[in-house]
């Protein structure tokens, strides 16, 4: 590993769920990376398989109850080592090879445009180790780690035990779903996501159980 993925990996450990802030903003986000049929059970172990982000999606949400929407992100992202999305990515989140020819930008570049957009927040979370894929491609990228320490944390632990469900079904899509939430449009792509576990959190925060 090069010196700068060095420096990359020891700035970006994401600290542990404690909660909420009492005031400010968090951020719950999520991303979108390159897949195959299967390639979730192997843990992109394949030949050629990496995981690259083709969506980073996210929320800023008031930190207080009752958590209100400030405002949102997504952005399409150009993956490199394959830069060709199989046809079970398109599949399974509706993003095409279309849509990157006419939207997708480069990983540095939607990673400081993410960074900007997370800007003071006080938290960012994700149901599960997102941030982990988001260093990953920064160290491919070359790039430093544009946020401060301990910012990241992993909610899914969290949430899977307040809603009393192995951390395998705790998944973004579904959870409004396990709370009899109506659907949140927009499963399995960044924002879509983002904004189901945003719902859930909300839900979840209002009967006392997170």
């Amino acid at each position: 590993m090069s010196g700068r993925a060095d420096r990359v990996t020891g700035s970006a450990a994401a600290a542990p769920f404690a909660g909420f802030p009492d005031r400010g903003s968090i951020v719950i986000f999520d991303l979108e990376i390159t897949a195959w049929e299967g390639s979730l059970a192997r843990n992109w172990s394949g030949p050629g398989e990496y995981m690259e982000v083709v969506q980073i999606g996210a929320v800023k949400l008031d930190a207080a109850m009752p958590m209100a929407e400030r405002d949102s992100f997504e952005m399409l992202v150009r993956p490199e080592k394959n830069p060709v999305l199989s046809a079970y990515f398109t599949e399974l989140t509706g993003i095409s090879n279309a849509d990157l020819e006419r939207e997708a930008v480069g990983f540095a570049e939607a990673l400081s445009a993410f960074a900007a957009f997370v800007g003071n927040a006080d938290r960012v979370l994700s149901n599960g180790a997102d941030w982990s894929d988001l260093v990953q491609n920064a160290e491919w990228a070359g790039m430093d780690w544009p946020f401060q320490p301990g910012l990241f944390a992993n909610i899914r632990d969290a949430i899977a035990g307040a809603l009393g469900v192995p951390n395998r079904q705790a998944v973004s899509s579904t959870l409004p779903e396990h709370l009899g939430l109506e659907e949140v449009p927009g499963a399995h792509t960044g924002l879509g996501d983002s904004r189901a576990i945003a719902a859930a959190v909300r839900q979840l925060r209002g009967d006392g159980r997170l």
